[in-house]
């Protein structure tokens, strides 16, 4: 879990940036070190109350560990604690920050845009939406019936209508269903989810795309989770089609802390356009690239932000640079390639029905039982056996028309299905694939 070679890294940044502020008057904050040693360990102790996040066995939630370099740099950084709210604040931490955002939107293939780091993706969808709101006043939003339950929350808050739309068998939004809701003329935004927290689904974006320019809808790319895939080699043609489009969307959310190997929180926010930038109320917004005098908190909604976050994600992107084929890339697709395996031999096992094919690194997965009720009981006992093996794994309910497409014999006697789910988001869980599957078929035996 530890590797000392970080603390010495982190000794020696810290030797360095203190070598920055050596003619000023010698000063050290002085701290009771045995009483703070205590307490450290106490929390350490509190801390062990936790699930092995960083270890493959962990295939649950989506819980990524962040990169040592992330972790050092981020360490590093809080004796000086940044905020990139203001240049007062944060003079070089907003500085990276503004290379950070550059580089995320030349991966889209923006060179112009408006952007910034926020404190995770439910803000920075808050940021799009409200702009969308501007945009379209009162107009309604729309999204997948699986989309992240932040954009009803969100349009709430804003105080504008929202509609789910219905998926298909593939968890993906029905371009027909869109069109019928375009056709009232009242949607002012339809937001496409690029990688669906429950499924991984990607949403047909080609199409989505076609229909807004169609009825004038405004596109907004929910990319919190999937949004990095797109420099990856193993997509599928269908998925790597939405991935493709991306650039000719409205607005984009990607969230470093998933796939980016940050720390909690850093989501991102990126628009286009950078006129929008005129409703945060700054004097020209296309002085964002050009002016070294622009404070960050002129074109966000958040007010203290951590800068610590923006000189983290700027060291990573340095040592892993955002491109095709790169290190970072290889990643990503080793995760993909983890997810396929999985799904592969689950479709030959006996006990375990894994549902639609993945499209990211999520595999769903139900029991093979003879109704819902009895299958959403396995499943159940199933999670709780896997986490007695130290299998660590998340359960997602779905409709029970949903699960009945992979089995069809299943007798509906329940509304949803209780089923499995695992996120590959580790790029070694690829090698931990066969150890996962043995332990969840010894499970299965016991049931």
């Amino acid at each position: 879990m530890i590797n000392p070679a970080e603390l010495e890294l982190l000794r020696d940044a810290l030797a360095k940036l203190a070598q920055g502020f050596a003619g000023l008057p010698p000063y050290t904050p002085d701290f009771d070190t045995e009483a703070t040693a205590r307490v450290l360990q106490l929390v350490a102790e509190r801390m062990q109350d936790n699930y092995p996040y960083y270890h493959p066995r962990y295939a649950g939630q989506m819980l990524k560990p962040p990169h040592a370099v992330a972790r050092i740099a981020y360490a590093m950084s809080l004796w000086v604690n940044p905020n990139n709210h203001a240049l007062d604040g944060g003079r070089a931490s907003s500085a990276l920050e503004k290379e950070c955002v550059a580089d995320l939107g030349r991966m889209y293939g923006w060179d112009t845009l408006l952007g910034h780091l926020t404190g995770g993706g439910t803000m920075a969808n808050l940021e799009a939406l409200w702009v969308a709101g501007r945009l379209h006043p009162g107009k309604q939003i729309i999204a997948s019936a699986q989309a992240h339950y932040t954009h009803t929350r969100i349009s709430d808050v804003l105080g504008l209508p929202f509609a789910p739309v219905a998926v298909d068998e593939q968890g993906r939004m029905n371009p027909k269903a869109i069109e019928q809701l375009l056709q009232t003329g009242e949607v002012g935004t339809i937001v496409a989810t690029l990688g669906n927290t429950g499924l991984g689904a990607v949403d047909p974006l080609a199409e989505i795309l076609e229909l807004a320019k169609h009825y004038g809808a405004r596109v907004h790319a929910d990319a919190a989770y999937g949004g990095y895939f797109g420099l990856a080699s193993e997509l599928r043609d269908d998925t790597k089609a939405a991935f493709d489009c991306l650039s000719e969307v409205d607005s984009i959310v990607v969230d470093p802390h998933k796939h980016g190997l940050q720390p909690y929180g850093c989501g991102c926010v990126l628009f286009r356009d950078p006129d929008v930038g005129r409703f945060y109320k700054h004097d020209s917004p296309f002085t964002y690239f050009s002016s070294a005098e622009l404070h960050l908190g002129e074109i966000s909604l958040e007010c203290s932000r951590p800068g610590a976050s923006a000189v983290a994600l700027w060291a990573t992107q340095q040592l892993y640079p955002l491109v095709s084929g790169g290190q970072f890339a290889q990643w990503l697709d080793q995760s993909l390639l983890a997810a396929q395996d999985l799904w592969r031999q689950l479709c030959d096992s006996e006990w375990y029905q894994p549902l639609m094919q993945p499209e990211l690194d999520i595999v769903v997965y139900a029991i093979a039982a003879p109704d819902a009720v009895d299958a959403s009981q396995c499943a159940r006992r199933v999670f709780a056996c896997a986490a007695e093996k130290d299998l660590h794994l998340a359960m997602i309910e779905l409709p029970v028309e949903a699960v009945r497409v992979w089995l069809p014999e299943m007798t509906a006697n329940a509304e949803t299905v209780t089923c499995l789910r695992s996120v590959l988001m580790k790029p070694e869980h690829r090698d931990w694939v066969a150890d996962i599957v043995r332990i969840l078929e010894e499970c299965a035996t016991d049931l």
